[in-house]
């Protein structure tokens, strides 16, 4: 499975974002999909995660953030609002073949990350 994220770019606090994650050499209706970030000088942590029996968010962004899925074009979004500067990351789209993945060890196939940062 190869995954290219996009979408990423600087903006004001309280703005609204969207990025994708395209995927290919697997329907992703057979596989779990999800967003992790890292934070510079942290370590990276889950953020939600989609599959066919749901989806999973992180506290911190519950409310603000919503996974969707596109099975037909195999994309997988994510959309961003009331956006806030410890939102600030390297935004990885990720892959499990077994679940959603919700932990690093979950993760089967990482894309590349794509610069988020929010100004206060």
């Amino acid at each position: 499975v190869q995954l290219q994220a996009s979408g990423g770019g600087l903006v004001q606090a309280g703005d609204s974002l969207t990025l994708s994650c395209a995927a290919s050499g697997r329907a992703l209706s057979s596989i779990g999909m999800g967003w992790f970030r890292q934070a510079l000088g942290k370590e990276r942590e889950f953020v939600v995660a989609i599959s066919w029996s749901g989806s999973s968010y992180a506290d911190s962004v519950k409310g603000r953030f919503t996974i969707s899925r596109d099975n037909a074009k195999n994309t997988v979004s994510l959309q961003m609002k009331s956006l806030k500067p410890e939102d600030t990351a390297v935004y990885y789209c990720a892959a499990g073949r077994a679940k959603r993945p919700t932990t690093l060890r979950e993760v089967d196939y990482w894309g590349q990350g794509t610069q988020v940062t929010v100004s206060s």
